[in-house]
């Protein structure tokens, strides 16, 4: 499955319900280990870029996020990365899942530093979202820490209903019922 977008690719419309430039994105599920607000998450916070299909997050890397002695974990920043670029696409649609993520690291990360993720939408193609994205260190034109592009498929409530843990589906209100009928449905 390739991560670069075909030549017939269509250029990125920003979904007119998706929030406008500058404004802060919310998390898109409060549990997400990438943007959520619980124990043990990145707490990456993202903002909708000038050109309504891009955004730019922050990732505060803590003591928490070492992989190495005083740097940051290769896998969180992949993590961090995922988060950005699947923040990115929910500009143009509403719900996607990552089919593939190719990360290029570029320099350690020290504990304590910020990362500034630039990420957009470079095409669309039926359900495939292509996005590419960079990790800068402590500024937006800081020096590049890693590089990511990733192709993320498009899907429906059902997806999630088929494949989540039902408590976590119950939680966010759906009833055993729906759930059930989700996972017979073929």
């Amino acid at each position: 499955m390739s991560i670069e977008p075909p030549a017939d690719a269509a250029a990125p419309q920003r979904n007119p319900k998706a929030p406008p430039p500058g404004e802060r994105t919310t998390s898109h599920y409060e549990g997400c280990r990438g943007c959520g607000d619980v124990p043990g998450s990145l707490r990456v916070r993202s903002w909708v870029g000038d050109d309504g299909v891009s955004v730019i997050s922050r990732f505060d890397v803590l003591e928490e996020h070492q992989g190495a002695p005083g740097l940051l974990h290769g896998g969180m920043l992949m993590t961090a990365l995922d988060d950005a670029l699947g923040t990115a696409y929910t500009q143009v649609t509403r719900s996607a899942v990552t089919a593939r993520l190719e990360t290029d690291f570029r320099r350690p990360v020290p504990v304590g530093s910020t990362l500034w993720l630039r990420s957009r939408v470079d095409a669309l193609v039926g359900r495939k979202i292509y996005v590419s994205g960079e990790a800068h260190l402590g500024e937006l034109d800081g020096e590049v820490a890693g590089t990511a592009r990733a192709l993320f498929l498009e899907v429906g409530v059902e997806h999630f209903l088929r494949h989540g843990r039902p408590e976590d589906l119950e939680a966010l209100g759906a009833s055993r019922e729906v759930i059930e009928a989700a996972r017979t449905a073929r």
